[in-house]
């Protein structure tokens, strides 16, 4: 099946806006909006030069601003389920992972099958990547993230799929949420530094919007506290050991009393500490170094490694039974479930 370009729009109309999860925009929708045949709206999407370009036109743009998509399996009994899964994460590296593989096991034991989508930080694939697998109806989708483009959360809304975003909070849930705080945790992360006598902090960090937005979160901390505000560097994700390596250099090169370095992931973290080996600077006497994730060889490195604890099997575990319960009718009391971060504390810190 071949996708044509939509006419843009800006908003859809909130009248339709009503359609949630549990309740998909439908091709009688899309027919009855642009004043066609069912038939109309089926050549379409399926043999468009059929239709003249003016009906062509208004069908495509009748089916933008409902946010509907073509059901690629509709051939099948609507009752029927695809028994997949569908995951969208940033990255396949570092504390995704546990969350990736929590969500595996456990739709396993229900029979079904997770199918991952590698969208980067770009809203701008994870729209185009929804288009291509909302069309084929999933049972379920789990989003890594609660930052979506227009068009996104306009197909989610409409697609009658059980979603769940988590690894972010928002206070608009397109339907369910397993979330945490990154401010509050970056807060906090201020917080414990300075409770440890330091006050010439760096902070290296990805430069994708959660990062950025704990980034921001730190530096009000420490105007909070009275600290000198925090040196900050920026790398390209996903984070790597090189880029944490390169980023305590590039800050020792213009700030010679820095004593503790808060990076935004354990690779980060633990090119830091490399560089702080090779350089000869004491950790933790010399230089406090807090990371991110507490990946599996957080505990295992020399010095161990102080850092977040982002437990990405609880995150999987939980949006799991979510959409689960959803496929089974289940009803539940709540749809949003926040998750606290501790600080696990070890010898870097």
């Amino acid at each position: 099946m071949a996708f044509y370009p939509m006419p843009h729009f800006v908003m859809a109309d909130p009248n339709l806006l009503k359609a949630r999860p549990g309740n998909p925009v439908t091709i009688h929708d899309v027919a009855a909006l642009a004043g066609v045949s069912l038939v109309t709206v089926s050549r379409a999407f399926n043999d468009p030069k059929q239709l003249s370009p003016k009906t062509l036109a208004k069908v495509l743009a009748a089916a933008e601003k409902t946010g509907y998509v073509p059901n690629l399996s509709a051939g099948s009994l609507r009752s029927s389920k695809t028994r997949l899964i569908a995951a969208f994460v940033p990255t396949l590296q570092g504390h995704f992972a546990s969350m990736i593989q929590a969500l595996t096991t456990r739709f396993a034991a229900q029979g079904y099958q997770v199918v991952l989508g590698q969208v980067g930080y770009s809203i701008e694939q994870e729209a185009a990547m929804l288009r291509t697998v909302i069309g084929r109806r999933p049972d379920g989708i789990v989003l890594a993230g609660v930052t979506h483009s227009a068009e996104s959360r306009k197909l989610l809304a409409f697609s009658g799929i059980p979603i769940v975003e988590t690894w972010d909070v928002t206070p608009e849930p397109i339907d369910m949420l397993v979330s945490f705080s990154h401010e509050d945790t970056s807060a906090q992360v201020c917080k414990f530094l300075a409770r440890k006598g330091r006050s010439k902090i760096a902070v290296i960090s990805g430069n994708d919007p959660r990062s950025l937005r704990r980034n921001d979160a730190f530096l009000k901390a420490a105007q909070e506290l009275g600290m000198a505000l925090p040196m900050i560097r920026t790398v390209s994700v996903p984070t790597t050991h090189g880029a944490g390596r390169a980023a305590l250099s590039s800050l020792l090169s213009e700030h010679t009393d820095i004593d503790a370095a808060y990076c935004s992931s354990d690779m980060l973290a633990m090119g830091v500490l490399t560089e702080a080996r090779v350089r000869g600077i004491k950790v933790p006497q010399q230089l406090a170094v807090v990371g991110s994730g507490d990946l599996d060889f957080a505990a295992t490195l020399d010095p161990s490694l102080t850092t977040v604890r982002i437990d990405g099997a609880l995150l999987g575990q939980t949006a799991a039974e979510f959409i689960i319960d959803r496929i089974e009718g289940k009803e539940r009391t709540e749809k949003t479930v926040s998750i606290s971060l501790p600080i696990i504390e070890r010898q870097s810190a």
